[in-house]
């Protein structure tokens, strides 16, 4: 089934209404919005939806509408005979029990079907958290529809609590409250106070309404009693005013949508954006997320929808883990910030910083780790690991502060954008032209792991074949990963012969460095380069045993220990860790341990910037002395917000959640299911039989790799190679086209010939499928 986006048509208005708690008289004050719109906009379609209805026939909603509304088309989807919550009913019937999807399809079906201008109203059952007959609760179910909402508040005793309670449940989910109702109960009088509040607070008007009248035991004089209520009171000012105000706010979205891409093309600076190139009907109008779906303006013929679900095939720049609009760490977000908002955190502590630094140094079964640093993002994170690593070096070699350190790393890497990060990578595209950059390090140039025409292959560079020989080919990725068999078979003698050579060569020429920095597996922004996992392993143990190359004369023989050898290991994973590729950290695949690494994006779900930065005891007594200056003079106004802290901690609980109650098992099943250096499982949301036919695609496709969410197909390039080459526009072009329907489309960033795609953590099999097809559909157009 494909993609159920937002609900948003250029002529169709479609008011949720929703119920402040049950029995609050929804479908009454329905009732009189239908009569008062057929009054108003009669020469228009008016119609009225329960999706889901319980209890006797006789007394369903509907057939209210069509008794005292007799001009609109009136229908349900799902009625239950029992007169219980949803859930509850749907299970004691004989029915089959509708899927999310399949009720919000349903729905979407109904719109479609008015096919002329007019008003769909959506009446839900009892109240905001009822639960639908899946057992999710109606505020989280009708969320993608992103229909504006009609609340009815509660008139009774307790109604004003009531009402403010569904108001924030419904606003904590991205919900916009056009109005709200509330019959005048002369003995409570809520609405004296709720008009004053809402007004004050939000700008939402209360609209009054005539309470209804005492039921008469004759059916014959209540539905007399009805008729003259509904006929005197739907021409009420506040109820047509109800709807007149949501007409104007539903032009309104529709006007601000359409053109908010040319008020943003000249407004906005974009980063990562030559915006000489970029014209106004480029820009993406993202109207909302949810899942793992943008809504997107899609402009299209009456009476289409006017926003396409549009997958997030870049995982917002790779942060997205939980997907979008995510209820519970939406939760974690409004409980931190209405217990702290952000406090001070130098010299002090609040539990969800503490929480979250345990938390991961349990986690990480790291046992060199023992300290947490806290900072807002991947690129400053990785600052902090770098001022770390070389106060580290330059304390034990009594090197003095003038001394020029630089680091060891991989060609293709990428650190971050600002000046400190940016000067631990080789020069390149992202720094050539960046006036304080100064490159500080060597980058060894390395082996890769592809898959080329049905082959998986360590591709060894032309450069370094005298070094390391040919090639090599395995029947699986998993045999490339099993680092502690390759390293058995000796294979990594080669790879650390010519790792001595190199660093005895920078030793004679005076080099000083003080850490070896580097990605594990994957160069994100680099090009989503797979490393040979042995030749990472290699490196990182030969520069741990060479002390004496980098500034012990004495030499001396090397042990493992949870103290850094040779030089501080610092491992950025702010990409590849936390489950990207299908583990806790990527360190992991290497079975080796870092000093130092670095955690953000999927840290928290891609709810807000965060970021972690974990070190040794020895790295961390490295500024410990009686001079203030010694310290790690480094921090930011919002280091260990709470906020961000508490959403890590529920982003991480529920990964790992995920992982232990088996929601990958199906993934893993998919043709990978193999383990490497220890007991390690390499699995794929992408399945092995499409990498591989993908890789046959000789005449467009020059590799693939897949691992854990994320797919990378490298391209052919007739003209310049890396990111400044065009050859991946295309394929992004075609995949932004769509399905053969135009029901959904993948929304993806490409890295110059690099083209990728990355799942959340909770993508499911059948998206993942529906994405391989357009991926061959998109290349078989080549």
């Amino acid at each position: 089934m494909p993609p159920v986006g937002a609900l948003l048509r250029r002529s169709l208005r479609t008011p949720l209404v929703f119920g402040s708690s049950t029995d609050v008289g929804k479908t009454i004050v329905t009732t009189l919005l239908c009569r008062a719109a057929t009054a108003r906009w009669g020469h228009e379609r008016i119609s009225y939806l329960k999706p889901v209805s319980t209890g006797s026939l006789d007394d369903a909603d509907a057939r209210h509408i069509i008794r005292y509304a007799p001009r609109v088309m009136a229908q349900t989807l799902y009625q239950y005979d029992s007169p219980k919550s949803p859930h509850s009913a749907a299970r004691e019937s004989e029915q089959l029990i509708p899927t999310d999807q399949e009720l919000l399809a349903k729905i979407h079906h109904v719109a479609d079907l008015s096919k002329t201008p007019g008003w769909l109203f959506i009446e839900t059952a009892g109240g905001v958290h009822s639960p639908v007959p899946s057992g999710t609760t109606q505020a989280d179910m009708y969320t993608p529809l992103r229909s504006p909402v009609i609340l009815v508040g509660d008139s009774k005793l307790g109604g004003i609590s009531q009402t403010i309670s569904a108001f924030e449940s419904l606003h904590l989910r991205g919900y916009d409250v056009a109005s709200i109702a509330l019959f005048r109960d002369d003995v409570y009088r809520n609405f004296e106070y709720l008009v004053d509040y809402f007004g004050e607070k939000y700008n939402i008007p209360v609209r009054t309404l005539a309470t209804v009248p005492e039921r008469e035991l004759n059916d014959q004089l209540e539905q007399q009693n009805m008729q003259t209520y509904y006929k005197e009171q739907s021409q009420a000012v506040d109820v047509v005013n109800i709807l007149e105000r949501f007409d104007t706010c539903h032009r309104h979205r529709i006007s601000d949508l359409e053109q908010m891409a040319n008020r943003a093309h000249k407004h906005i600076w974009y980063p990562f954006t030559q915006q000489k190139h970029l014209s106004s009907d480029q820009i993406n109008v993202i109207d909302s997320a949810h899942g793992d779906y943008f809504q997107m303006l899609h402009q299209s013929p009456e009476p289409g929808n006017l926003l396409q679900p549009s997958f997030d095939g870049s995982a917002s720049w790779w942060t997205q883990g939980l997907g979008h609009a995510n209820p519970k760490l939406t939760m974690a977000a409004a409980y931190a910030s209405g217990r702290y908002g952000h406090v001070m955190f130098a010299g002090s502590i609040h539990e969800p910083a503490l929480s979250l630094a345990e938390n991961l140094l349990n986690n990480m079964h790291n046992p060199r780790f023992s300290r947490v640093f806290f900072s807002d993002n991947g690129s400053t994170g990785c600052e902090v690991a770098v001022k770390m690593a070389l106060r580290a070096a330059r304390t034990r070699y009594g090197w003095n502060s003038h001394a020029k350190l630089g680091i060891l790393g991989l060609k293709g890497s990428y650190h971050g954008d600002t000046i400190g990060a940016m000067d631990c990578s080789e020069p390149g595209i992202f720094n050539e032209k960046v006036e304080w950059y100064e490159g500080k390090g060597y980058w060894f140039d390395y082996p890769t792991v592809k898959c080329t025409n049905g082959r998986w292959i360590v591709d060894v560079p032309e450069t370094l074949k005298a070094d390391l020989g040919e090639g090599k080919e395995y029947e699986s990725p998993a045999k490339i990963l099993d680092v502690d068999g390759r390293e058995q078979a000796h294979e990594a003698r080669r790879y650390e012969a010519y790792i001595e050579k190199v660093l005895k060569m920078l030793s004679r020429r005076g080099q000083k460095f003080g850490a070896l920095m580097m990605e594990p597996i994957i160069l994100g922004a680099g090009g989503m380069i797979f490393v040979d996992p042995l030749f990472q392993r290699a490196l990182v143990h030969v520069v741990r045993r060479s002390a004496h190359l980098f500034g012990n004369s004495s030499g001396g023989s090397w042990r493992e220990s949870i103290d850094w050898n040779g030089l501080p290991v610092v491992f950025d994973e702010v990409f590849s860790g936390l489950y990207r590729l299908g583990q806790y950290t990527s360190a992991s695949f290497l079975g080796t341990h870092p000093d130092i690494s670095v955690h953000a994006k999927l840290l928290t779900g891609g709810l807000i910037p965060l970021c972690t930065t974990l070190a040794s005891e020895s790295i961390f007594n490295a500024f410990s002395s009686d001079d203030k200056s010694d310290a790690l003079l480094h921090g930011h106004s919002y280091t260990a917000h709470p906020v961000g802290c508490q959403v890590a901690l529920e982003s991480l609980n529920e990964m790992r959640q995920l992982d232990a109650n088996g929601a990958w098992n199906a993934f893993k099943n998919r043709g990978w299911g193999e383990c490497t250096t220890g007991g390690v499982q390499i699995w794929s949301v992408w399945s092995s039989e499409f990498v591989v036919h993908v890789s046959r695609q000789v005449t467009h496709v020059e590799s693939i790799w897949a691992l854990g969410s994320v797919l990378a197909i490298t391209l052919k390039s007739g003209g310049s190679a890396g990111y400044k080459s065009t050859a991946a526009q295309e394929l992004q072009s075609r995949m932004r086209q769509g399905s053969v329907d135009g029901s959904w489309s993948v929304n993806s960033r490409v890295l110059g010939n690099v083209f990728y795609i990355m799942a959340s953590q909770t993508t499911t099999e059948s998206t993942v499928t529906g994405i391989e097809r357009l991926i061959l559909k998109a290349l078989s157009m080549g």
